[in-house]
Order: structure tokens, then sequence, then C-alpha cells
């Protein structure tokens, strides 16, 4: 009878063994399902960098910069979370700071020497490789959007000028008077420069810090949807007491924005001059692609290495095609935000922060 019960046992134990396994296929197909579910995503902005310092800014004008990267960045990211295009997230997301005069873009943008605002923009698709961009524009009142008509619906990449503001009334792009872009804050920085330049009877340099900040601005956003796409936009009011139309890497493609499915999306911002000459935002993507190495090592030799070694400075943000995020400046301040698909949020004005 012994024998029997030992004998009933072992075919009871062989039985479990041969089921365990299913067991556990099935919790790793299950734990597969889960993951495929729940799909990354993120976004990331900036609104310019400079030399920003928290002694030289008051708690309103700190508070006001951090209200409006986390209005803006939540557009963006409530696009994301309800399954809409990287794209969209950040022409939206873009949108707000264009229309906010706190920033160097749309409404906020600064006066040319003589005394105008001209506007830059750019847009690129990572999964097409499909780019848009305008330039020097006078009456658009979101340039972003009209960076994305170029990109969607016309054969070419760039328009400028007066070029540019006729597509846009072709597409039924919003137009506005030249003065609606009229800050009285941009405006006093403009004459602060040209009496410098009274003052020493010659063209104003970047010696002098103020004037050096004048070259800064510019807002911008990469993100990556559920779909695993990147996009990348800027945008900008260009450099303030600039002449002869002159354009900064906004909307140069592969100097101030890039995207590329494979590596990531960037938007820069900085001394466009340097940005242009060293190709930043495809150059972090090249060095991904053809050295292997992460985002936030190409971002540092780039930011850190190669525009400062030009003579430049500046920053980027850029996200990759695993949801990782580049905040990189190489100036004392960038306005920055970071959201990721947890809905964990960080905003950044200050170096250390």
């Amino acid at each position: 009878m012994s024998r029997i019960f030992i004998l009933l046992s072992l075919v009871s134990l062989l039985f479990s063994c041969e089921n365990n396994p299913k067991t556990t296929e099935n919790d790793s197909t299950s734990s597969e399902n889960v993951a495929e579910a729940a799909p990354t995503f993120g976004i990331v902005i900036h609104g310019g960098a400079g030399t920003i310092l928290k002694k030289n800014m008051s708690d309103s004008m700190e508070t006001a910069y951090k209200q409006k990267l986390e209005e803006a960045i939540r557009v963006g990211h409530e696009i994301l979370v309800n399954g809409g295009t990287a794209m969209e997230a950040v022409t939206r997301t873009i949108n707000v700071m264009e229309d906010s005069p706190l920033f160097n873009a749309g409404k906020g943008s600064v006066f040319t020497h003589d005394e105008t605002n001209e506007m830059d923009a750019s847009v690129m698709d990572g999964a097409t490789l499909n780019a848009g961009a305008v330039a020097g524009v006078t009456r658009v009142r979101n340039p972003i959007d009209l960076a994305v008509e170029v990109m969607d619906n016309s054969p070419h990449v760039m328009l400028a000028g007066k070029g540019a503001e006729s597509f846009a009334e072709e597409r039924g792009i919003e137009l506005v008077e030249p003065s609606y872009f009229y800050t009285e804050r941009r405006f006093q920085s403009l004459q602060r420069i040209k009496k410098i330049e009274k003052d020493r009877q010659v063209s104003a340099t970047f010696e002098d810090p103020f004037i050096k900040d004048s070259k800064f601005g510019t807002v911008g956003c990469a993100a990556l949807d559920k779909n695993g796409n990147l996009a990348a936009g800027t945008s900008t009011g260009g450099m303030t007491n600039k002449r002869w139309n002159r354009i900064g890497d906004a909307p140069i493609i592969g100097a101030g924005t890039y995207a590329n499915n494979t590596t990531c999306a960037v938007s820069s911002t900085g001394w466009g001059e340097y940005f242009i000459r060293a190709m930043v935002a495809h150059d972090i993507s090249a060095m991904m692609e053809y050295k292997g190495v992460s985002l936030q090592e190409a971002a540092s030799e780039v930011i850190q290495k190669k525009v400062p070694d030009l003579g430049g400075d500046g920053g980027i943000v850029a996200i990759d095609k695993d949801g990782n995020v580049a905040m990189e400046f190489n100036t004392a301040g960038m306005y920055r935000a970071h959201m990721n698909a947890d809905g964990e949020l960080s905003i950044g004005i200050y170096k250390n922060e």
C-alpha cells in the first residue's frame, strides 16, 4: 500500500513540474502585454538661454516664467497622454510661448535695428524627416504654425519674408498688424543698445554683458509620442538690434531644429551664428547614430566643448527614442521644463537646479 502511495506522489510531482513552466510563460506574456499597453512618451521645452541670474530676477518675474513654462508643457503633455502626435504636441506647446510677451518669439519678439519685428521658426518630423521653416516674417501671429504648413502643404522646406506671408494668407494662417508684436520691454532693450552704440561712436559689440545677452531668446520643444515618433520645433524673434534681415539658427534644419526617429529630437537656443556653424542639432543626432553614444553624452560634447571652442554659447533641449531627456546649456541659465510619461514635472531657470 505504501508503494502505491509513493508512486502516486511521484506522478503528482511530475505533473506539477510540467505545468509550472506554462504558468511562468503566461505570467511573462502578461507582463509583456502590460508593457505594450503603457508605451513611453515625453516632452521637453526651453524658453531661451543666457545670463539669467537669480540675483537679477524678481520673485514675481520668476514666478511668471515658471507658471508660463508649466502652462505650455502641460498643453503638449495632455496631447501626448491622449494619443496625439509629437508634432501636434510640439506646435501647440510652442503656441503658448509665442503668445506670451515673456519670451523672444511671437508676441514677445525683440526689435531689429529698424524697430521692426522679424520672426523665424522651424519644425521637423522624426518619422519622415520632413521639415518646414519660415524666416523674416513680420505679420504671422504664430510662426511655428506657418512652418508646419510649409512642411505639410508646400513642395519646399523654407520660405522667407513676403513670400512666406503670401503663402500664409493662402493657407489661412492668422496674420496680424505689425503693432501686435510691440512690447515696451523689448523696445526699451533696443533703445539701450542703440544708446551704447551712439556713445561709443561704433557698432555695439558683444563685450557689453547687456548687448551679449541681446542675441539670446527663442522658444523650442521636442517630444516623443506613444507611437514612438519624435518631433522638434523652434520659434524666435531673433537677435535684438539685428540688421540686414539677419537670420539665425532657429529656422535652419540641423542647426536650430532636428528630429530623427532613430536617434532624437533637438531644439536649440543661443548665439545663432555659432549654432549654424556647428550644426548643433544634427550633430547631436549624428554622434548618437555613428558613435553610439547616449543623448546626454552627445549633448554635453556639443554644448560644453564644440560650441564654446568656436566662441559661441547657448543650450539645447532634446529627447531620444527611448524617452531620455537632455537639457544642456553653457550659460548662467536656461528657461526649461520636462514632463515624462508618469506626469512628473521638472522646471528650471538657473544652473544647478
